[in-house]
């Protein structure tokens, strides 16, 4: 419970936004809250794995255009 917290301080820090974009290396989660909740979920561009979720979303958004 305490790492959730931790988290949740985290992503409503300001100094990890960069624009809309939130980066932070240190918080594990590969999808954050955005600063307004109300507005849903975002990636954290400091986890890796986010980037092989894009590449992985557009890869098969490009495959099935040349396929369909």
């Amino acid at each position: 419970m305490k790492n959730d917290r931790y988290s949740d301080l985290e992503s409503t820090n300001p100094n990890n936004w960069r624009g809309v974009f939130y980066v932070n290396k240190k918080d594990k989660r590969m999808v954050v809250p955005k600063r307004a909740p109300a507005y849903g979920w975002t990636l954290n561009f400091g986890n890796p794995y986010s980037y092989v979720l894009i590449v992985l979303f557009f890869g098969a958004l490009i495959a099935y255009t040349l396929l369909s």
